[in-house]
């Protein structure tokens, strides 16, 4: 087992730590607290997103009061010697897995319209939580039954720091967004969201910011300053890619000196686009990663945002039932070439073919957020719809969910669920 680097105590907050406390702004001056040669592996302990804030419990008021400006806790920054902007950090995910000994569950949650929301949140407006069994990559739910497969585990957040330009960069444009639509909100916002004026961006604020380990001016600067940890961006940041999974190489950007890697928002599982907000099967655990540099690497490989190339380990599905969704609101609004409107439309119905199974509305949207679905922009040149595809596997399930097997039972599947589960 590779030597731990970061250590992470989960009953204990995350500003007070045993050891070096993690951050969660992005920005230049973030202090390293490891230091690592090229070719070497690092063990590094992760809490999860909340911090704690989310237990092994069935009170989805815990889901509902979320504080979000109190979340994604990164470990490192981790300092790669020798790295230099212009350069690409390669990094290696050798392994991922729970802290066992110390968290033995995942939780998943549907956020509320008044606290974060999500993709359907004009759907489902309220606050819902479901916890996760971990038998090593295999999950089950006491809160969603005759589900049960090996996960696609994987790190929601990773990435390195910008350079003071690239912050400032990003500060600009974001606020420039946010600028446009309190001007205009249609001019930003065209599809059914459920509120009237939704936020676009995460600015800069110092509630809640966690440094690390810089002091005096810079842990200042980086709270006033430093990026949210919401978005994924250049360096990488929150991109929620489930297929950045047990294997996977990935080369990033490098912009300040030493890189100043950083990881968290470790999830059991995912389905593509995390659509429940807090979608994933969210954990605390631990990631091995190899580190390596690529001199030049920017040029050399004509990039400026992160490549990779997934990993070989995880679960095989071959099966799916595919669901397609188009450019067409769910009321009947034509919109242009809209993926987003085309994939919620797919969305919704796979999770209305699932209530025919018996579950409810809140377990299959559950089971999309956390089952590894495959989304697809599967058309994206013929006006005036997009064509997005969401695949659902067969495997994951202990019973047969095909279109057959619906039509045979003449169109009620043969789940026994007559309550529901989820708080």
């Amino acid at each position: 087992m590779p030597e731990v680097h970061f250590e992470v105590d989960v009953e204990r907050p995350p500003d007070d730590q045993p050891g070096d406390n993690p951050f969660n702004r992005w920005h230049p001056e973030i202090e390293p607290v490891i230091s690592v040669e090229p070719g070497e592996t690092a063990r590094l302990e992760c809490l999860d997103w909340t911090g704690g804030q989310i237990r092994d419990n069935d009170d989805a008021n815990e889901v509902r009061d979320v504080d979000l400006n109190q979340v994604h806790y990164l470990s490192g920054p981790v300092e790669v010697e020798g790295a230099q902007p212009g350069d690409l950090l390669k990094v290696t995910l050798l392994d991922i897995g729970p802290l066992n000994d110390r968290w033995e569950y995942g939780f998943t949650g549907i956020f509320s319209q008044q606290n974060g929301g999500g993709f359907l949140t004009d759907h489902f407006p309220d606050a819902a939580k479901a916890i996760w069994d971990l038998d090593g990559t295999y999950v089950s739910s006491r809160h969603i039954p005759d589900v049960y497969y090996e996960g696609k585990i994987h790190p929601g957040l990773i990435g390195t720091a910008p350079s003071q330009e690239l912050l400032e960069e990003w500060n600009e444009r974001e606020q420039e967004l946010i600028d446009k639509h309190e001007e205009d909100p249609e001019s930003i916002h065209n599809h059914p969201t459920g509120e009237s004026e939704p936020p676009v961006a995460s600015p800069p604020t110092e509630d809640g910011a966690l440094p690390g380990e810089a002091t005096g001016d810079s842990a200042d600067r980086i709270a006033t300053e430093g990026a949210r940890t919401v978005p994924p961006r250049e360096h990488g940041g929150n991109c929620d890619i489930k297929d950045l999974s047990l294997g996977s190489k990935i080369y990033f950007p490098v912009f300040v000196e030493g890189a100043k890697f950083g990881i968290g928002d470790l999830h059991a599982s995912q389905g593509d686009g995390e659509i429940t907000f807090c979608g994933a099967i969210e954990m605390a655990g631990y990631v091995d990663v190899k580190f390596e540099l690529v001199k030049g690497g920017m040029n050399k490989f004509g990039v400026d945002h992160p490549i990779f190339e997934p990993g070989h380990r995880g679960p095989n599905f071959s099966d799916y039932v595919v669901f397609e969704g188009y450019s067409v609101t769910e009321d009947g609004e034509q919109h242009y070439m809209d993926p987003h409107v085309a994939y919620r439309r797919a969305a919704l119905d796979a999770i209305d073919y699932l209530t025919k199974f018996g579950y409810t509305r809140e377990q299959a949207y559950m089971i999309l957020g956390t089952v590894p679905i495959e989304g697809r922009q599967s058309g994206i040149v013929d006006i005036p719809n997009a064509c997005s595809t969401l695949a659902l596997p067969k495997a994951v399930f202990e019973f047969d969910v095909s279109p057959d097997a619906l039509e045979e039972h003449g169109g009620q599947g043969q789940v026994p669920i007559t309550d529901d589960p989820l708080s």
